[in-house]
């Protein structure tokens, strides 16, 4: 099969031909319709969250299945399916209680094995992980669910639980930041977005934010000020949807007492050792969430809402082929692209 190659950190990989994936006894192997270019796929690449290499990126992935392993009972061949991009082994206590995305036995498409950057891609514990994906979602929609909007979604509706009236701030306007937009926007809160590209604010004021705050140049602590006279006192939830120790800083800074701050940018390398004012955490009673990802399990409640009027189509900046996947992965050490990057293998 063609797919994008890593064989060095740091350096521009290449679409070439690489053996057929093998389907893993309790998996199935997915010819790939559609993948996200998202910036975990970039830390990898550069080194910030290791990986063996050669290695095929991608984990936002849909497409139809084409092997089954004999250990799979569920899903049959044909049938159009994604998957989170942390994918729980199906047997742990975790598991079993719903929580596969914290799962210490977890398998990672684009991470613990080749991913989906290719024209397929091999999936583990499939009775547990895998996701019939609607027939009103379309190919390059659902790409987006498995990582961006699935953590926005966790953060925002679960860690997060925005209500009808709350503030929400949203700290970076990639495709997670906007994700959390239309999850709060549905969920009936009020949304200020802050990011340093004019681009991506006007972008977030097109999809809804109430309000938005211009970034750049300025410390957490000016950030926050103007964060916390938009939102009439502080936010009640405030999410980090960037990943840095300045975005991760200013959100904590941005939430009024007893608000709720969920990180779900990486903080990787020289960020992930971030300090927070935990004085403010302690004397204000801030709850500090992470997040990472969605389980399989709680993915029909997400499909609900998006069926209940989100545009998905509003997060795709632009569709690509497979041999534009490499410079679309580069370029996001330059900053996060308007929109979501989706490639067509």
């Amino acid at each position: 099969m063609r797919a994008v190659l890593v064989t060095r950190t740091g350096t521009r990989p290449e679409v070439t031909e690489v053996p057929d994936p093998a389907c893993p006894r309790d998996g199935v192997v997915v010819t790939v319709t559609a993948t996200g270019v998202c910036r975990s796929d970039w830390h990898a690449w550069m080194g910030h969250d290791p990986v063996e290499l050669p290695h095929v990126p991608g984990h936002e992935l849909v497409g139809t299945i084409r092997e089954v392993g004999p250990e799979v009972t569920r899903w049959q061949v044909g049938e159009r399916v994604t998957a989170p991009f942390v994918c729980g082994c199906g047997r742990c206590q975790w598991c079993a209680q719903g929580d596969g995305q914290v799962c210490p036995d977890q398998t990672q498409p684009g991470f613990t094995g080749w991913g989906s950057y290719a024209e397929q891609v091999a999936l583990h514990a499939a009775d547990h992980n895998l996701v019939a994906v609607p027939d009103g979602v379309g190919d390059v929609e659902a790409a987006a669910l498995g990582c961006r909007f699935a953590t926005a979604y966790r953060a925002v509706a679960q860690h997060g639980a925005a209500r009808p009236g709350d503030e929400v701030a949203v700290h970076g306007a990639g495709g997670v930041g906007l994700s959390a937009l239309l999850v709060a926007r549905a969920l009936g809160a009020r949304v200020t977005v802050v990011d340093v590209a004019a681009s991506a604010l006007e972008l977030a004021r097109t999809l809804g934010a109430d309000a938005v705050v211009d970034g750049s140049g300025r410390s957490p602590e000016e950030v926050a000020a103007e964060v916390v006279a938009a939102t009439g006192g502080g936010a009640h939830l405030s999410l980090d949807a960037y990943g840095s120790v300045p975005t991760a800083r200013a959100s904590v800074l941005s939430l009024r007492r007893r608000g709720r701050h969920v990180q779900a940018g990486l903080l990787l390398g020289d960020q992930a050792d971030a300090a927070l004012p935990m004085d403010r955490v302690v004397g204000w009673e801030l709850s500090v969430h992470g997040t990472h990802g969605l389980a399989a399990a709680d993915y029909p409640a997400m499909l609900d809402l998006v069926a209940d009027g989100i545009d998905l189509t509003a997060l795709v900046g632009r569709v690509v082929g497979l041999d534009e996947a490499p410079d679309a992965l580069v370029a996001l050490g330059a900053g996060a692209p308007a929109g979501i990057t989706v490639v067509r293998p």
